[in-house]
């Protein structure tokens, strides 16, 4: 046999298999879908209804953080004799105030001459040099002493009155890198 004419033989069997499948009757495909059309249509549930969200206002800014140590009873008696404490909010904030006074760490300390830095790690991993009168943490804590082994710092905080504020005398001490 010829290659010419098996190619026919493959084109003619192929057009007399495809021309059994066209065939136009629909019937038993009409009858399925007019019987599905003919029952009652479904019923939708309706959208369910949800409830509003209600906004909360967090009043509670002012007040010590649940997550820093409570002041003592015996300080707070000690330190509200002084009555003009409160916080220098005209003060412009300086770059370690952004942290928590528990996330920096002491690492060590430079000498030049008289002047003397303490060198405090901030939680990114960035040493910054500070000396007396500096600000870090969050609740307006000044250094107030500097040593080889640690770092005295005055917070300014809130005794939990409308206008009352203590201080509070915290320390970071050194630790290795």
């Amino acid at each position: 046999m010829s290659r010419f004419l098996r190619t026919l033989l493959s084109i003619t069997f192929c057009g007399v298999a495809l021309s059994a499948c066209g065939g136009r009757d629909f019937a038993d495909l009409d009858a399925f879908m007019a019987e599905k059309r003919a029952r009652p249509g479904g019923i939708i549930a309706p959208i369910p209804t949800f409830k509003a969200y209600e906004a909360f206002a967090y009043s509670a800014t002012t007040l010590r953080s649940p997550f820093d140590r409570p002041i003592e009873v015996r300080e707070i008696a000690q330190l509200q004799a002084i009555s003009a404490i409160k916080p220098d909010d005209a003060r412009p904030k300086e770059f370690l105030e952004q942290f928590t006074f528990d996330s920096l760490r002491m690492v060590g300390n430079l000498e030049r001459g008289k002047a003397n830095w303490t060198l405090v790690m901030d939680p990114a991993g960035g040493v910054h040099r500070v000396t007396l009168g500096n600000f870090l943490g969050r609740s307006h804590g000044k250094i107030v002493e500097m040593t080889d082994t640690y770092v005295g710092v005055v917070e300014i905080v809130s005794d939990g009155t409308q206008d009352g504020w203590v201080e509070r005398p915290r320390t970071i001490k050194l630790s290795g890198i």
